[in-house]
């Protein structure tokens, strides 16, 4: 009888706490939204998430440090993210290997190439950060080097470090060494946030830095000039899949909101605050989202 009971209640019991666990664990809305390995990238991808989810009311997933461009826009075509930074001759060059233009051609040529992959590129940021090479200011100075052709002259006597992507890619090294006949010493692969570190301490000569790089404010190095404009331009853009904007149509008004409001000095001094003052990535983006205006 006692047992007939303890069953009872226990059946009752779960006639309760069924509905309320439904409403309990019901998944709110949510996207996510993923980054490279760099800093850049991670603050563009809060910066996007944080606007997100003040205006659209979204739950924003970041999956952050995912890996090389490569990684993270496979990522983006198997439907694994949502949302991402990427930039304009990378996606028409290394994604598509396509021919890259002026900056209006290539923002066009984006837009078209990703659209076929179900994917919708809406407008740039406001910043171009290019590939350049920069090395101690003093050595630069002695041996006056402004620009690559003149670093050309010299490059033989230089040992390169370079992240390993920009090794490998078809607007990385390869065509950079052709265009401009250089030939390094030696070439050292390795993560971006190591080639300042490595050039402080003498283990590289010349670095291939982003002209967006916060360090560049940190170390004393000189920038060179892309005298035959090899680089294509390389303009920061929210990718945004397809599915996503069906299912959240007010994503992208809410994404052109930062369409030409970050330069190059306002993402430098951002990457700055992150990498050589130790900011919080969060805290960083939510400033410039207030700052700009956008959020409360």
């Amino acid at each position: 009888m006692m047992t007939k009971r303890i069953t009872l209640k226990f059946i009752l019991l779960l006639l309760v706490i069924a509905p309320l666990a439904g409403c309990i664990f019901v998944e709110k809305d949510s996207l996510i939204v993923g980054s490279r390995n760099n800093t850049e990238s991670i603050i563009l991808s809060n910066i996007m998430g944080q606007l997100i989810e003040a205006e659209a009311g979204i739950d924003v997933i970041y999956k952050e440090n995912l890996g090389g461009s490569n990684v993270v826009w496979t990522a983006m075509l198997n439907d694994n993210i949502d949302v991402i930074p990427d930039y304009t001759g990378t996606i028409v060059i290394n994604y598509y290997q396509e021919t890259a233009g002026d900056a209006d051609e290539t923002l066009a040529s984006t837009k078209e190439l990703v659209s076929a992959d179900g994917i919708t590129a809406l407008e740039s940021f406001g910043f171009n950060n290019t590939y350049t090479l920069a090395l101690d200011e003093e050595e630069a100075e002695r041996l006056d080097l402004k620009t690559f052709s003149d670093f050309a002259e010299v490059s033989d006597d230089f040992i390169l470090g370079a992240v390993f992507e920009f090794i490998d890619r078809p607007d990385g090294l390869p065509g950079f060494r052709e265009e401009y006949d250089l030939e390094f010493k030696d070439v050292k692969g390795m993560d971006h946030g190591m080639m300042y570190r490595s050039i402080n301490a003498d283990e590289v000569d010349v670095i291939n830095s982003y002209t967006t790089d916060g360090q560049l404010q940190m170390y004393n190095l000189r920038v060179l000039e892309d005298d035959q404009n090899y680089f294509p331009p390389y303009h920061a853009l929210p990718l945004v899949r397809n599915e996503i904007l069906k299912q959240y149509p007010e994503l992208e008004d809410v994404l052109l909101q930062l369409a030409d409001k970050i330069d190059e000095p306002t993402m430098q001094a951002m990457n700055a605050k992150v990498d050589n003052e130790g900011q919080m990535v969060e805290v960083v983006a939510e400033e410039f989202l207030q700052q700009a205006g956008l959020i409360e």
